[in-house]
């Protein structure tokens, strides 16, 4: 084959036909359009979709939209484009490497994020092997995130549409990993567009709503799931002050989180309290006055690191970070402490900093994401 061939919209120098590229499919209009798109384009398309959980026994209750409905949407839409698609059962995996640690965390009073495990462990580490074991040449998904080449190979991006980006959920897609990975909808300026693709192909699920959930805790309703997971962990217990005086009681720690307000059950004290803490050890719910959420130094540990240069070679890092995927960037600095451990600390203090969440690290301009890590215990101050 001649060398000076042109490259692919997917960055191979060959024919698009000669480009197997294995797609992620939820069953969402997302990866339906990633998928649809690169058929049009006449790649080597094979569509793949793990079973990961059954919303039925999620639940316990008949009814309840079950991953069936997904799994027969992502087939329709292989179909109507014409590509072979494979369903993977992966419950055992998603299980053990997802759900048992979101339980356990959740009863140790941290906030975990499901979502980046799964892209960690499951989508982008057995899914990936998956790919590469059928030829494929590439891995593409349908996540709002931009690759781009730089001059020391991939580097991960924003997506072009803030409102999209989900690159705090993406932090810790390792270099090898992004070197295999495509994401062909992180340059496009709205959902709209996505949508309007999805029309065009005439695609199922065009219309399909958005979800909003973690995929196996329908109604964002945690606590039930956890107690379904883990019987007895509702167990009541005291509502406390910083001091430790006793202002009432709760249901279970599992039905709070840090920087709640509402729902305490302990009104007609004046200022308004907020959980500050979590103690499932005694089984009490700290409680304080807003001032007490506010931290500025944060220990992360777990840390992927996507710059240039090895992490710990510099002492600090002054860069911005999110420590919650609603909330924008803010400048910090960044002290390694090892190769995957750091302190963070932020130049202006943020409210509601929970154990359990990731602080991911992003260029001052330009949107680069540099990595990140998990914040894994309390406020340090």
């Amino acid at each position: 084959m001649p060398r000076d061939l042109p490259l692919n919209s997917l960055g191979f120098a060959k024919p698009p036909a000669e480009t197997r590229v294995v797609v992620a499919m939820s069953g969402g209009v997302d990866s339906s359009v990633v998928a649809a798109m690169l058929a049009e384009e006449g790649y080597d398309v094979v569509g793949v979709t793990l079973q990961l959980y059954d919303h039925g026994a999620a639940l316990a209750k008949k009814g309840a939209c079950c991953a069936g409905r997904d799994i027969h949407d992502a087939r329709r839409v292989a179909e109507t484009m014409g590509f072979p698609h494979y369903v993977l059962d992966y419950e055992n995996t998603f299980r053990e490497a997802v759900i048992e640690e979101f339980a356990d965390a959740y009863l140790a009073g941290a906030t975990p994020v499901p979502c980046i495990r799964c892209n960690e462990r499951v989508k982008f580490k057995d899914l990936l092997a998956t790919a590469k074991d059928l030829e494929a040449d590439c891995m593409a998904t349908g996540h709002y995130i931009q690759r781009k080449i730089g001059a020391h190979g991939p580097e991960l991006h924003q997506a072009a549409d803030p409102a999209r980006d989900q690159s705090y959920f993406l932090f810790s897609t390792t270099p090898e990993q992004l070197s295999y990975l495509r994401f062909p909808l992180g340059h496009l300026a709205s959902k709209a567009e996505t949508r309007a693709l999805a029309a065009k192909y005439g695609l199922p699920v065009a219309d399909k709503p958005d979800s909003q959930d973690i995929c196996f805790v329908p109604n964002g309703n945690y606590a039930a799931v956890i107690e379904k997971l883990r019987p007895g962990a509702a167990d009541p217990g005291e509502i406390v002050d910083l001091d430790g005086t006793v202002l009432g009681e709760h249901r279970g720690v599992i039905h709070y989180t840090i920087g709640q307000r509402k729902g305490l059950g302990i009104g007609g004290l004046g200022e308004p309290l907020y959980v500050v803490k979590l103690d499932p050890e005694t089984r009490r719910v700290i409680v304080g006055p807003k001032a007490a959420l506010s931290t500025r130094i944060i220990p992360v540990r777990e840390i992927n690191w996507l710059g240039d240069a090895p992490f710990d070679s510099r002492p600090e890092w002054h860069l911005k970070v999110k420590v919650r995927s609603t909330r924008p960037p803010r400048e910090a600095i960044i002290r390694p402490t090892g190769p995957t451990t750091a302190e963070v600390e932020l130049l202006s203090p943020e409210d509601g900093v929970s154990a359990g969440q990731a602080c991911v690290f992003y260029a001052p301009e330009g949107g680069r994401i540099h990595g990140g890590g998990w914040i894994w215990k309390g406020r340090s101050s």
